[in-house]
């Protein structure tokens, strides 16, 4: 029932691609050189903490980079509207909060990317905007796309909604600048990242940090409202650790009593889920942070790409 459906949505966004392709739909090119990461999934598959990886590299060689996002699970009706490390998750989204955190460059959310992108080049904010997860945002002209995938079928079953998680076809692929595969190889690409859980930083203290080693010890409640809460779960039992795993919707918004347990045993959890839950930490509660391992080739042809753009003006 489902499989006809999948093939017309895919045909459905094919047309919509070749719109903007043909001119039929508008293309906004934007003063400033643009990366787009993102996936061809719903789900998680790791694309916001290659975006943090990206605009590290950046910044670390003189550019100036500066991330837009959608804010999705935000309430917010302002827009383009800055975020920062003391934004309220629940009005701008939890992924715009984590980033805001995590870079000390502009944050700007706003559904429409191409308003957000003119906001910051009006204000001369950045030297490069990295879109966080605009693939299927096609408005928005860019210079190079970068797409993580998690499988030789990209994700899951291969099939597109509402038969598989895929937003688009795999051929969609062809298109993409550099496609990097998640915590394996793959035929599809030479181009991979690693995911590796690092530190726990304790919410009410985040200047504490324990190494995962630190919690062998005695059983722990993990929690996960993530695309992909398996892959947290498993990096957790893959350091030694034994979890009491908790999943929930992704972006959920929490509250106490979801991380009230009788038993006393510290929570760990993401930090795309730290940021909601700061408010009434208590002081067993910790955010396994995540470090990217990212094959040198990636940086050297994102470079590449802003040093041409800029010598062709």
């Amino acid at each position: 029932m489902m499989f006809p459906l999948s093939l017309l949505y895919s045909a459905v966004m094919t047309l919509r691609r070749e719109a903007y392709e043909s001119g039929l739909l508008k293309t906004h090119r934007i003063e400033l050189p643009v990366i787009v990461v993102g996936n061809l999934s719903v789900g998680g598959t790791g694309k916001t903490p290659l975006v943090i990886w990206i605009a590290n590299q950046l910044a670390r060689r003189g550019i100036r980079p500066a991330v837009i996002s959608r804010g999705y699970g935000g309430r917010a009706t302002d827009f383009p509207m800055l975020v920062d490390a003391s934004s309220p998750p629940a009005l701008t989204g939890d992924e715009p909060v984590m980033i805001a955190r995590k870079l000390g460059c502009p944050v700007v959310i706003d559904p429409d990317r191409v308003a957000a992108a003119n906001w910051l080049v009006e204000r001369k904010l950045c030297d490069v905007i990295i879109s966080d997860d605009g693939l299927q945002h096609l408005a928005l002209g860019r210079d190079l796309e970068l797409a993580v995938i998690t499988s030789d079928r990209v994700a899951g079953n291969g099939f597109c909604l509402p038969a598989g998680p895929l937003r688009e076809s795999a051929g969609r692929l062809k298109s993409i600048d550099i496609v990097i595969s998640r915590n394996q190889h793959s035929r599809l690409t030479t181009h991979f990242m690693n995911l590796l859980s690092g530190e726990c930083a304790r919410l009410d203290n985040p200047a504490m940090r324990l190494p995962l080693s630190a919690f062998w010890k005695t059983p722990v409640h993990a929690i996960a409202g993530i695309g992909n809460p398996d892959s947290f779960f498993n990096s957790l039992r893959v350091a030694g650790l034994e979890i009491i795993q908790h999943a929930f919707p992704d972006h959920y918004d929490y509250t106490p009593a979801d991380l009230s347990f009788a038993d006393g045993f510290p929570v760990l959890m993401t930090e795309k889920d730290a940021v909601k839950c700061t408010q009434f930490a208590k002081r067993d509660f910790w955010a396994v942070t995540v470090s990217v391992e990212v094959d040198e080739g990636i940086l050297e042809l994102v470079m590449n790409k802003i040093m041409e753009l800029n010598a062709n003006g």
